[in-house]
């Protein structure tokens, strides 16, 4: 199935509700910050970017009149200094804009920003874009639910999201993948099969290959390979099961590959299931925050009535649990999944502990 078929052509924005907005502020995600996503869109030029092969990477380099420039760079000097710092002016001297740059592709169209601390020629990135409310839910269930923390800020109608570091997903099947041994390639397919597991129990979709990346972490004398999302635009908008599992994308076919000539059935079983069972202990660890996020989503738009309906069928006759057929917004949808994926592993906890005291 094409991804034409298989996805919306245009995603729209959606408005962050008040309770929503509530949220951010009190988890200390709402913050001002001195400059707005349309601030950036008044560039005077720009230039293709191209990488290290002369490839157009589809994003452009855009340049400021010596007015707005001295302005812009200032602010967004001051903006890092809030995502990773104290928020004071203290460091702007050692810090330099190196590049604003521009995308056109896909739904958010963001910009990114590079900065380099001029002591040191160290570098970071960080990226403003529109605010849209399932962009935000996809991000807080990445920070509670996955292995890693997200750091994001939301003030008014802009977004700012820190970098994540890694080797892009199609980057690295077409040029890294070939030189993996066959051990890392093991390893690889079992990662995949968690990430693929992780998105679907969480209803993030459109995990193509170009929207992860692989990290390698040197572990003693071999290297171990993780699978992180870098885009939650696709969070809990399609209507269609298969979006929310990347096996489906074609661009992702050479790691399906590898999981079919590297793992055995069940094997396969045994990976979904333990992740099941990590995200079910992050659900219990996260608390109020995630209860809270929950019942501020059943409350908010973030999808169409006809996705709605569509998925919650879908969802019906993988799981027959019929509480999916009484939702009517994808919220709703969102919160029987966690609690599908909750409830399982407790009852298989509560069951274990009645064998153990009957042995005992």
């Amino acid at each position: 199935m094409s991804e034409e078929r298989l996805m919306s052509k245009k995603k729209p924005a959606f408005a962050v509700s008040e309770g929503l907005d509530k949220y951010l502020y009190d988890y200390n995600r709402k913050i001002e910050i001195p400059i707005f996503y349309e601030d950036l869109l008044r560039f005077s030029g720009s230039v293709n970017v191209y990488d290290s092969n002369d490839v157009d990477t589809l994003w452009i380099r855009v340049y400021y009149s010596e007015f707005d420039r001295k302005e812009i760079d200032h602010s967004l000097k001051k903006v890092y200094s809030i995502l990773h710092s104290d928020g004071s002016d203290n460091i702007h001297q050692y810090l330099n804009v190196d590049a604003v740059d521009f995308c056109t592709f896909g739904n958010s169209k963001p910009f990114r920003i590079k900065i380099r601390n001029i002591l040191n020629d160290n570098f970071t990135y960080f990226y403003v874009k529109k605010t849209d409310a399932s962009r935000i839910f996809g991000l807080e269930l990445e920070h509670m639910l996955s292995p890693y923390n997200l750091n994001f800020l939301v003030y008014k109608d802009t977004l700012i999201e820190e970098h994540i570091a890694g080797i892009p997903g199609d980057e690295f099947i077409k040029n890294n993948l070939p030189n993996c041994t066959e051990r890392e390639k093991a390893q690889l397919a079992k990662e995949f099969v968690k990430f693929n597991e992780r998105c679907m129990i969480r209803l993030l979709g459109d995990m193509r290959s170009y929207n992860y990346v692989i990290v390698p972490v040197h572990d003693f004398d071999h290297v171990v390979y993780r699978i992180r999302a870098i885009d939650f635009d696709q969070q809990c908008f399609e209507g269609k099961l298969k979006v929310y599992r990347p096996q489906f994308f074609k661009e992702n076919f050479q790691m399906v590959e590898l999981v079919r000539t590297k793992l055995l059935e069940d094997s396969v079983n045994q990976y979904k299931l333990e992740e099941r069972s990590i995200v079910a202990k992050r659900i219990i660890s996260s608390g109020n925050r995630i209860k809270k996020l929950r019942r501020i989503a059943k409350a908010s738009t973030i999808s169409r009535p006809e996705n709605v309906a569509l998925l919650a069928g879908q969802l019906y006759e993988f799981t027959k649990d019929l509480n999916f057929k009484k939702c009517t917004n994808m919220g709703q949808i969102l919160d029987v999944a966690l609690k599908f994926v909750k409830r399982n592993y407790e009852d298989v906890s509560m069951k274990q502990i009645i064998e153990h005291k009957i042995k005992l």
